[in-house]
């Protein structure tokens, strides 16, 4: 990664609602725009994402989607939908008075991405995503219900501690009971574990300083919380919008990277993507999980930025 960087600018945006999202920008004032969307959804920005981009060359935003991070109010669900965030997107882009820019997002940021592409194709001039994921019933029952679990069975068991037996048949309801009760008690032990689960499952290679960050239960809260809420929703998608919807962004160069042992977002996904897709580079990570760490998902990430900086 680019060494690392302070931000030249940074503050709140009210986007109504009774939300604020904070926002910073880094790198060169003049150089060219750039947008990062962290995942989860509820997962906020960290000084790491600043470092994806050569700060000589661009100008990037970086901002905490709502309810997380440093945006307020903190682990909200009320009016946190998809449609928002596309229109916070915009928003800031306003803001900052660009006629496009590079869009960046990896897991849930795919997800954003490509729905703040399809909506506003004319305001993005490339389009970098990693870990692709579309919020798709099948691609949330096979991490939540069946499916990785068997390939993490002991972290499995710790996935469903919180959770009574007779409530495992759907353990996304079984887990938003507990992450909307009144008692914040009830809602940190499930957080914590719903958090644990992805923070333990993402790297090929076990990270656990990686797992510990995603256990802290400041942390977990907004991210556990607004995650099922977007995924008891289906991601506020319509079924297969995204894949189906791909082939509005004819014409706008793009790249897609995707870890081969992607656990938390199967490679299916980035592939039904490329066929729809034909004009973005496809770049396999073959020694990668999901992580944007991960040295050649990094590896890529950087050389799409990079190419990407003098167009």
């Amino acid at each position: 990664m680019y060494p690392p960087i302070e931000p030249f600018d940074s503050g709140m945006l009210d986007v109504g609602e009774g939300h604020s999202i904070y926002w910073e920008r880094c790198g060169n004032p003049k150089g060219k725009p750039a947008v990062f969307l962290h995942g989860g959804p509820g997962g906020g920005c960290s000084a790491a994402h600043r470092r994806l981009f050569d700060p000589a060359r661009y100008c990037v935003t970086l901002f905490d989607q709502r309810g997380c991070g440093r945006s307020l109010p903190y682990a909200s669900l009320d009016d946190n939908t998809t449609d928002h965030l596309v229109k916070d997107i915009e928003a800031l882009r306003k803001k900052f008075g660009y006629e496009r820019w590079l869009v960046l997002g990896g897991s849930w940021g795919s997800t954003l991405a490509l729905a703040y592409a399809q909506t506003y194709v004319g305001r993005v001039s490339e389009l970098v995503m990693r870990g692709i994921f579309t919020a798709r019933r099948e691609e949330l029952r096979w991490y939540y219900q069946k499916g990785a679990s068997w390939l993490f069975p002991d972290r499995w068991e710790k996935f469903l501690e919180p959770i009574p037996p007779e409530e495992r048949g759907d353990l996304m309801r079984a887990y938003q009971k507990r992450l909307t009760d009144p008692d914040e008690a009830v809602q940190i032990q499930a957080a914590c574990a719903w958090s644990m689960w992805e923070g333990s499952t993402i790297t090929l290679l076990p990270d656990e300083q990686l797992a510990d960050a995603f256990g802290d239960s400041h942390y977990a809260l907004a991210f556990a919380r607004i995650e099922n809420h977007y995924f008891m929703n289906d991601g506020f998608l319509k079924p297969n919008q995204l894949i189906g919807g791909a082939s509005s962004l004819c014409g706008i160069p793009g790249v897609i990277v995707q870890g081969r042992y992607d656990i938390a977002t199967p490679a299916r996904t980035a592939w039904e993507l490329h066929k729809q897709w034909r004009e973005a580079d496809f770049y396999w990570a073959p020694d990668a999980g999901h992580a944007f760490s991960e040295p050649t998902i990094l590896h890529w990430l950087i050389e799409a930025t990079d190419r990407f900086a003098a167009a």
